[in-house]
């Protein structure tokens, strides 16, 4: 009998993906979090039920939350990470070498241990000196902390449970306070098919807190509709596309997998239908874009 893992989305929508076996399996105090072996993905995390990541496309989410911010920001010294448990968005920060301090904090250290043990491929660099794991929650943590960074990225699963205050104003508020000036934040948008309100309502929390706001897209094999969103927004007059420059991209010899400077400008480039359901709420472009 073949044993299979299933998504069911609540837009009427199931993935499944064929398993070979279970690695890891774990009820937390926060959530179910599985590991598998698939057929055609390879490892896969599952955060109660929903994929998280896959062997297979991982690289296109981690390297579209984290090098658009990267090569548009001047130079990022101290990078902070909240969510992101299975460190392939830590990973893609480090290959930048002006960072000398990346902080993960992840809120449960279930995730953390079982992608350590079992998905070495993204969670290798969380072994690298420049990098700090905290165990806490990062809602708390943004409140309270009083360190500083040139970008935050939220890696944060879908709005509920746990991670429903990572979409609210008071959390941006003070992400606001944690940045240093010119610093930017990156943060998971939902799906424009299937989340075209949430996506309203994150731009327009950015949109009162943030001198510059914008929204780019990216597509993978394991997500619901496969095109999904990422927001852009910056403490100063920093823009994703004006701001630019695709000579640092090649210039930095790094090998990507998806992201190029190419995919970084036409990013931003937005279908129709969304940009119409986030109209008066983006930031124009400024200069080229």
């Amino acid at each position: 009998m073949s044993l299979w893992a299933e998504e069911r989305h609540d837009a009427g929508l199931d993935l499944r993906y064929r398993v070979r076996r279970t690695l890891f399996s774990e009820e937390s105090e926060f959530q179910r979090i599985d590991i598998v072996e698939s057929e055609g993905y390879g490892k896969m995390l599952f955060n109660d039920g929903v994929v998280m990541i896959s062997e297979r496309d991982e690289f296109v989410y981690h390297e579209m939350i984290v090098h658009p911010a990267l090569f548009v920001h001047p130079c990022v010294k101290r990078a902070l990470v909240i969510g992101g448990g299975d460190g392939g968005t830590v990973r893609e920060i480090l290959r930048h070498p002006s960072v000398e301090h990346c902080r993960l904090v992840e809120i449960d250290p279930a995730v953390v241990e079982g992608c350590k043990k079992h998905i070495p491929q993204t969670s290798a660099a969380l072994a690298d000196p420049r990098v700090e794991v905290s165990i806490a929650d990062g809602v708390a943590f943004v409140a309270e902390t009083d360190e500083r960074y040139d970008l935050v990225i939220v890696d944060s699963t879908d709005p509920i449970g746990p991670a429903t205050p990572l979409f609210g104003p008071e959390f941006y508020g003070n992400v606001r306070r944690v940045l240093a000036p010119g610093g930017v934040v990156v943060s998971q948008a939902e799906s424009p098919f299937y989340e075209a309100e949430r996506q309203r309502s994150m731009v327009s929390i950015l949109g009162d807190l943030f001198e510059r706001v914008r929204i780019y897209n990216y597509s993978n094999l394991t997500y619901p509709g496969g095109l999904w969103s990422f927001t852009f927004a910056s403490t100063g007059d920093l823009c994703p596309t004006g701001d630019f420059d695709p000579a640092r991209v090649r210039e930095s010899g790094f090998e990507f997998e998806y992201y190029g400077a190419d995919v970084h400008l036409a990013a931003f480039a937005l279908p129709a239908f969304q940009a119409r359901n986030l109209s008066r709420r983006l930031t124009p472009a400024k200069g080229r874009g």
